[in-house]
């Protein structure tokens, strides 16, 4: 019976006594030749390290993500209460829209084509000779092209009694078309005794831009960003 029982503890001492001799004086310059065991251990371990590194980092990557998508969320949320608020009140927004480009069109409508730009002067013209005053100067600019009209300034100087002045400003303002008075000066002659006086100004007028125009304008944009893109 002691021999017996004496047997499994002789045979699981020599067990780990065994692989225990197989760990003594291994050499970490020389992996290659170290016995089978450690061999399996050290993979065993550097696998666990590795795969146990890459979870990490997927998590802190996730968790980096999670983070990210919550910062997001205000605005998100935000942005759909606004959409929300468009589409319950989407009937309201289009007839707005419409209101809009019928005033935009109407606003058009006061503007001259080119063809129109003659007569627009001579209507100018015109609305001071109707007021008996005297034409000392009038003569157009050069045209300033924007991006949906052009704009010419006109140097006026005209001559005649206050009221006609003021009268002739008022027809300028009441023209079908828009006309602007910039850079009002009036002044009297020391040398006239009936009372005369001189206003000198700048009229700007607005043409809308024809179809060719505006494609022209934006072939030169495009050009353009072209050019500063090289």
């Amino acid at each position: 019976m002691a021999t017996s029982s004496k047997s499994p503890n002789l045979d699981l001492n020599s067990v780990f006594e065994g692989a225990a001799s197989q760990f003594r004086s291994l050499n970490p310059n020389e992996p290659g030749q170290w016995p089978l065991l450690p061999k399996i251990v050290t993979w065993t371990v550097v696998a666990i390290v590795m795969v146990a590194l890459g979870w990490f980092m997927l998590l802190a990557t996730a968790h980096d993500e999670l983070d990210a998508e919550r910062a997001r969320e205000p605005g998100l949320k935000q942005d759909y209460r606004a959409k929300l608020g468009q589409a319950v009140n989407l009937a309201e927004l289009r007839k707005q829209k419409l209101q809009v480009e019928e005033y935009v069109t109407q606003l058009e409508k006061q503007l001259p084509g080119k063809a129109e730009m003659d007569a627009l002067l001579s209507d100018i013209n015109q609305a001071g000779l109707g007021r008996g005053l005297q034409f000392e100067l009038f003569r157009p600019g050069v045209v300033l092209v924007k991006d949906y009209y052009a704009e010419l300034p006109i140097s006026i100087r005209v001559s005649g009694r206050y009221h006609d002045i003021g009268a002739f400003a008022g027809d300028i303002a009441n023209l079908s078309r828009i006309v602007t008075l910039h850079n009002m000066s009036i002044v009297g002659s020391p040398r006239d005794t009936s009372g005369a006086l001189t206003m000198e100004a700048t009229a700007r007028t607005y043409r809308y831009l024809d179809t060719s125009e505006i494609e022209e304008i934006r072939k030169n944009s495009a050009k353009a960003k072209a050019g500063a893109k090289k």
